[in-house]
């Protein structure tokens, strides 16, 4: 090989470490941690039949963290 084609190779293929779709992932992912460090205040929140009281940030982070393993899951499911 020469060097041209190893150039060539390690950097137009698209798999750069920063691509249109990571750089929208890692916006949207700051973007939802700002959203959860405003929301500090206590708030009751009912889970079925249990009232809990917990910062709401702590809420927010759970339901994120349980959206983004379904969506993981649904797309790796996707790809098969």
């Amino acid at each position: 090989m020469s060097p041209k084609d190893t150039a060539s190779s390690a950097q137009g293929d698209g798999s750069g470490a920063f691509t249109p779709a990571r750089i929208a992932v890692l916006v949207l992912a700051v973007l939802v941690l700002v959203f959860i460090f405003e929301n500090t205040r206590e708030v009751r929140i009912r889970l079925l039949v249990p009232e809990v009281t917990m910062p709401l940030y702590m809420a927010l982070g759970a339901v994120a963290v349980i959206g983004a393993v379904c969506g993981g899951y649904f797309m790796a499911r996707r790809r098969r």
